[in-house]
C-alpha cells in the first residue's frame, strides 16, 4: 500500500529549490521515514557525521583580487583522462529505493552534466546497461570474500568500458548505525542486486570462533589481495576510505594508483579523524602528483574549493545526488550537479583563481 504522505518524484524543478539544503528538505517529502533514517543516518552518536558538515565552516577562504582570470576554466586530468570538472558522483548502492530509476537516474544525469560516475558494487541497475562509450564512469569494487569473485566484477568492469576500480576499504563490518536500527531499516526482499548478494556468506565457524574476528575478518582484503587485484587489471586502482598517511604509503607500496580520503560519510566509525585533516596529512606524506580525490561533508561549492585547496584532484558528491535523485529523478541529479558546479565556478572566479591547479592552501585560512 502507497502511503499518502510521500508524494511522488516532481518531474519539473520548482523554483524554491536553489541549494544543497533546499533539495534536502524536498527529498524527505518524497521517501519513507525508514529509507529517510537510513540516508541521513551515521554510525553510533553521529559525531562524524555531523563532524564532515562541521569541519568546512571552521576553514575560511583568502581570496586574492584583480587577477586576469579570462582564460579560466575547471577542466582537470587524472590517470591520462580529461574532466570539465573535478565533481564526481560517489558510489551509493540501493539507488531503487530513492526512485525508481536507480543509478540509471544517477548516471544519466552525470553523464549530461559531465561527471564521473562511480557505481556501486551494490548497484540495482546492471553495470552493463550504462552507457557503454561515455567514457566517464568507474566501478567501486565491495571485496567479495575471495579473490576470483571479486576480479570477475573487475574483468566485467573492463568490458563494459569503465576507466578505474575504487575499491572501498573501510567497511570490513558495517558501522553500529544506532537511528538506522531504531527504525528497523531493511532491503525489499524483491530488490535486485545483479552483482553481489547482500550479505557475502560467512566462512563455517568452528566451537569458540567470534563471528567478527573469525568471521567477518577472515574474508576481508589485506594488502596482499589488493597488491594482487592491481596486477590483474590495466585500469587504475584506487582504494577509498584511506585515512591514515601510513596506509596511503602502503597503498602506493601495493601499486595502488589513486586514493578517495573518505570517512564512509561518517556511516562506519565514528569519531574518527576529520577526513578534511586526513587529506592534509597524506598529501603531506605521498608524492606531489600522487592523485587525491575527497569525499565527505560537500554541500557547497566553496567546499568544493576548500577540498582542492587542502590537496583533493577532485571531489564525491554523495547524499547530495540521493536527495535530488528521490526529488526529481534524473533532473534532480542534474540540477544538485549543476548547482554545486555553478557555485564552485563563482568561487573560484572570487577567490581569484583561473584553473582547479591554481588552488592551493595559500587561498585558505585555518585558525
Amino acid at each position: 500500500m502507497t502511503d499518502p504522505n510521500i508524494l511522488p518524484p516532481l518531474t519539473q524543478i520548482p523554483p524554491h529549490l536553489q541549494t544543497i539544503a533546499d533539495y534536502e528538505k524536498q527529498a524527505q517529502k518524497h521517501l519513507p521515514d525508514m529509507v529517510w533514517q537510513y540516508l541521513q543516518g551515521g554510525a553510533m552518536n553521529e559525531h562524524s557525521l555531523r563532524s564532515n558538515l562541521q569541519q568546512f565552516a571552521d576553514i575560511q577562504l583568502f581570496p586574492r583580487m584583480l587577477k586576469d582570470l579570462t582564460q579560466g576554466h575547471t577542466r582537470i586530468e587524472l590517470f591520462g583522462q580529461s574532466f570539465p570538472h573535478p565533481i564526481f558522483a560517489a558510489p551509493i548502492g540501493h539507488q531503487l529505493q530513492y526512485h525508481p530509476d536507480a543509478e540509471a537516474a544517477t548516471a544519466l544525469a552525470a553523464e549530461v552534466l559531465g561527471s564521473n560516475m562511480v557505481l556501486s558494487t551494490f548497484t540495482n541497475t546492471d553495470m552493463r546497461s550504462l552507457k557503454k562509450e561515455n567514457p566517464r564512469k568507474w566501478f567501486q569494487l565491495y571485496w567479495q570474500g575471495e579473490r576470483e569473485k571479486s576480479l570477475a566484477l573487475v574483468k566485467m568492469a573492463e568490458e563494459h568500458q569503465y576507466t578505474a576500480i575504487v575499491i572501498t576499504v573501510d567497511s570490513p563490518h558495517t558501522g553500529v548505525r544506532d537511528r538506522e536500527r531504531r527504525v528497523f531499516h531493511y532491503l525489499p526482499e524483491h530488490m535486485q542486486h545483479p552483482h553481489t548478494p547482500v550479505h557475502i556468506p560467512l566462512p563455517e565457524l568452528q566451537d569458540n570462533d567470534h563471528p567478527v574476528f573469525q568471521g567477518l575478518m577472515k574474508i576481508a582484503p589485506t594488502w596482499d589481495d589488493i597488491a594482487w587485484i592491481v596486477k590483474q587489471t590495466a585500469l587504475p586502482v584506487l582504494l577509498k576510505g584511506i585515512l591514515h598517511p601510513l596506509d596511503a604509503k602502503l597503498a602506493i607500496e601495493h601499486g595502488v594508483q589513486g586514493i578517495i580520503v573518505s570517512n564512509h560519510g561518517g556511516r562506519v566509525l565514528d569519531t574518527g579523524i576529520s577526513p578534511l585533516t586526513a587529506l592534509t596529512l597524506i598529501k603531506a606524506a605521498v608524492p606531489d602528483n600522487f592523485p587525491l580525490l575527497y569525499d565527505g561533508g560537500i554541500r557547497r561549492g566553496s567546499d568544493i574549493f576548500k577540498a582542492i585547496a587542502l590537496g583533493a584532484s577532485a571531489v564525491l558528491i554523495g547524499r547530495p545526488c540521493i536527495y535530488g535523485l528521490a526529488a526529481a529523478g534524473a533532473l534532480g541529479v542534474a540540477h544538485v550537479l549543476k548547482i554545486l558546479k555553478e557555485e564552485f565556478e563563482v568561487t573560484m572566479a572570487l577567490m581569484g583563481t583561473a584553473t582547479v591547479n591554481e588552488i592551493t592552501a595559500d587561498y585558505i585560512f585555518q585558525k
